[in-house]
């Protein structure tokens, strides 16, 4: 049985209690004061150590009180909001690869901390971006360099949508103090320094390998060796995740791992070669220190990136044990190395890497204790089984962190894994390695290695293209993924447990989550965050329609590609049926064709004669007022432009009205006051044309020409919706509009403050008064962090009563 009284001060439970800790630390909404969580930390430190009998519930403590500290600190150092959009000049040095694009460079600036520099910076982690059409004069940016720079900053800030990434929470596990862009670069950025350190030795390894290797595995080559992902692009990327390749293709723990055992390998056959210096130092010594020094060296090319770091970490801990002769099982080692990282960064647990590589190498080695033993033939067998186990196990974790599963992954694993990590890799280093001492001597290598690579690659394009590829799934509730991984536990258990097939009900909430559909009858709106822009999904029961798709900036952000398709997935919307392009500007329907690639709606409306390089080519059918078609008993009508109205931009902007059993919505476009007037003649003469609507959505984001106040006492809107950008140079949405909204007696939102709005047009729910109307869900309400900016800074937020 379990004796609490001997529970050791750093083993598995301990390192599951400190684990939870961080965990709930990271999960709550608010911090507590730091003095408060300066005594707990005191506290349970002396209670891990002291009290045997509640040393995990110390744990629990340490890492609760211990991630609340570094939390704090990571926010404290984000700028104030009172240095938003300032322009300060910064002196400080280039860390890491600048990644190169069409029009722009963006690179990370440790800014110098001395007195010289604005207070709210010094010592400050920024990353920074250079516009300019001319690539030549970006090109001067180099890693490790010096630099003088004047730039306007900002606190980070991202979109909050379902399944979206979450800027602000990997702003806070790196530390990122601002973002900004540089001011007038050609005059004011000058060099201080030239290249020099570690950056510079890896930003001049990677232009050798370019040099070197012409070929298209040049980029892969790259990556493997140094960790340089800037030359894959996205459909590289789109591939990788089909086969649900990525851990491999970029820097992973195991690239590591291979070059530490290399290290110890060498350093066993040394001892081997000349046996009177095991007298002086035990060979196993050698072996663990030649391991933890390749490691090193590995994680150092790489420029430390935090799966080199962790699994370093790991290594130094298993060749400690090694050094102290201290046996124990993989387990225990794995316990110790979880403790090492959070100890050294407890932010660590906010990447999904960490828990890939834990929970990877807990699976197998819970499951396959005896993988290495045998002939060749069990051997084999024990790296198939490995790989399964490593899908199944993993499958759970994957599906809710990324909303994906690729059912191509375990046979594109299967082939990978050995090819590319026992193979490529090792000429990928071997070169660097060579080149390293002398300069050509790595090239035959680098070369060797692209060629490994190139064959195979085509055939894992043909694997992504086919139904075996990515399966997107919905966003799951908080409660699956526990479910889903006690279902792979079960059934990895040995055979002969009984009740296996039940385990695989226990998937269903994760694989099949509930989507929320309305009834037939019903509608729901979803205002999706894209910035300064608007994009609404708007769903019955059995049918969806997009309105709008968001800016897209030429060679830059797609917010339909980077927000709109992430949360039509999340929301489980498995086609469109309908997309609707209010007119031809770019913040309305820049991400279109991003969404049309992802969900080729076979019904397009846009304005007559529209113009605009995003809706060229594309077949469309025109808004005219008066068009109407019914889906699930909900009626959607265009109420504007009418017949012969000319292309006025956003004059002409399609307004579309949902009528549903239980209420109505009325989505503006870009329209101005004349047409929100003209709107209002036109219902006083006909019913069908009525403006009343329980949510409207504001018209042009809220600017001061919109929002007639005749328009706004007609809709009679109980909730009015604003779509735009944090910070944008418009001002959007007006105070003074908003203001206009509140008085007619609307509760107003704003996507900038709030993230994505949800809103649903039904039936009361249970235990609500009957004809209460909809009910507003922001995202940021709904799914409060403790890293959201909207809370720091000033501006309008929708609260509930």
């Amino acid at each position: 049985m379990f004796d609490a009284a001997r529970t050791p001060p750093f083993g598995k439970l301990v390192a599951i209690a400190l684990l939870a800790g961080i965990g709930a630390a990271l999960a709550s909404p608010r911090l507590l004061p730091w003095p408060a969580m300066a005594l707990l930390l005191a506290a349970a430190t002396v209670g891990w150590w002291r009290l045997r009998r509640a040393r995990a519930l110390a744990a629990f403590a340490f890492g609760f009180a211990w991630a609340s500290l570094h939390a704090a600190h990571a926010l404290a150092l984000q700028l104030p909001p009172d240095w938003e959009r300032r322009d300060v000049a910064v002196s400080g040095r280039i860390v890491d690869l600048p990644t190169h694009e069409t029009r722009r460079t963006q690179f990370r600036f440790r800014v110098d901390d001395d007195a010289a520099q604005p207070a709210p910076l010094r010592g400050r982690l920024l990353r920074l971006a250079w516009y300019d059409d001319d690539p030549r004069t970006r090109a001067a940016l180099k890693a490790g360099q010096r630099w003088r720079l004047q730039a306007r900053v900002r606190a980070p800030r991202g979109l909050r949508n379902p399944g979206g990434p979450d800027a602000e929470k990997y702003a806070l596990a790196q530390r990122l103090g601002a973002n900004g862009y540089l001011r007038d670069p050609a005059a004011q950025a000058r060099v201080l320094a030239p290249p020099a350190g570690l950056d510079a030795w890896r930003e001049a390894m990677c232009e050798r390998i370019a040099t070197a290797v012409t070929t298209p595995g040049s980029r892969f080559v790259r990556a493997l060796a140094l960790g340089d992902t800037r030359g894959l692009d996205d459909a590289d990327w789109e591939v990788l995740r089909a086969n649900g390749l990525t851990h491999l293709i970029a820097i992973s723990g195991f690239h590591v791992g291979l070059v530490a055992g290399f290290f110890a390998l060498c350093a066993r056959g040394l001892w081997w070669l000349w046996p009177g210096l095991g007298r002086r130092v035990p060979a196993v010594a050698a072996a663990a220190v030649a391991a933890m020094l390749g490691g090193l060296l590995y994680a150092a090319a790489a420029g430390f990136a935090l799966p080199t770091v962790r699994t370093w970490l790991m290594i130094a801990v298993v060749a400690g044990l090694r050094l102290a002769r201290r046996g124990g099982h993989g387990v225990d080692a794995l316990a110790l190395a979880a403790i090492a990282v959070v100890l050294a960064d407890p932010l660590a647990v906010l990447g999904a890497g960490f828990w890939l590589s834990f929970l990877g190498v807990a699976w197998l080695l819970w499951c396959l204790p005896t993988m290495g033993e045998g002939g060749w033939r069990e051997r084999l067998g024990g790296f198939v089984s490995a790989q399964g186990v490593a899908s199944l196990g993993l499958l759970p974790v994957c599906a809710a962190l990324f909303g994906q599963a690729s059912l191509a992954g375990p046979l594109a694993n299967l082939v990978a894994v050995p090819w590319w990590s026992l193979l490529v890799v090792p000429l990928a280093l071997l070169g660097t390695g060579l080149e390293t001492l002398h300069a050509g001597a790595g090239e035959f290598a680098w070369r060797w290695a692209a060629a490994c690579f190139e064959p195979g690659w085509p055939g894992f394009q043909a694997l992504a293209g086919s139904r075996l590829a990515l399966w997107w799934l919905p966003e799951p509730r908080w409660f699956a993924l526990p479910l889903a991984l006690l279902g792979a536990f079960w059934w990895l258990l040995p055979r002969g447990t009984p009740g296996k097939a039940l385990a695989v009900l226990l998937w269903l909430p994760l694989l099949w989550p509930d989507r929320r559909l309305p009834a037939p009858g019903e509608a729901e709106l979803v205002v999706i965050d894209v910035g300064q822009g608007l994009s609404v999904l708007v769903r019955t029961a059995n049918h969806s329609l997009l309105f709008d798709a968001g800016p897209a900036v030429r060679d830059g952000f797609d917010a339909g590609e980077r927000a709109v398709v992430p949360a039509l997935h999340a929301l489980g919307v498995r086609r469109l049926d309908a997309a609707v392009a209010s007119h031809g500007d770019q913040d309305h329907a820049g991400g279109l064709a991003a969404v049309l690639r992802a969900f080729p709606a076979p019904l397009r409306f846009a304005p007559p004669d529209v113009e605009g390089a995003a809706l060229r080519g594309l077949r469309l059918r025109t808004c005219e007022a008066g068009r109407e078609w019914r889906w699930d008993g909900v009626r959607l009508r265009f109420l504007h432009p009418p017949a012969h109205f000319p292309y006025l931009r956003n004059e002409s902007s399609c307004v579309l009205r949902i009528d549903t059993e239980h209420g109505s919505a009325l989505l503006t476009g870009d329209i101005g006051e004349v047409v929100e007037r003209d709107l209002v003649r036109r219902a006083a003469l006909s019913p069908a044309d009525s403006l009343r609507a329980d949510v409207v959505l504001i018209a042009h984001h809220g600017s001061a020409e919109s929002s007639d106040p005749a328009f706004v006492r007609a809709t009679g809107a109980r909730y009015a919706l604003a779509s735009s950008g944090h910070g944008n140079r418009f001002g959007h949405p007006r105070a003074d509009v908003l203001e206009r909204w509140r008085r007619a007696g609307a509760a107003v939102a704003d996507t900038a403050a709030d993230g994505a709005l949800r809103i649903r047009l039904g039936a009361p729910a249970h235990g609500r008064e009957s004809g209460a109307g909809p009910v507003l869900e922001s995202r940021r309400q709904a799914h409060p962090r403790l890293w959201d900016a909207a809370r720091r800074a000033p501006g309008l937020s929708y609260r509930p009563d």
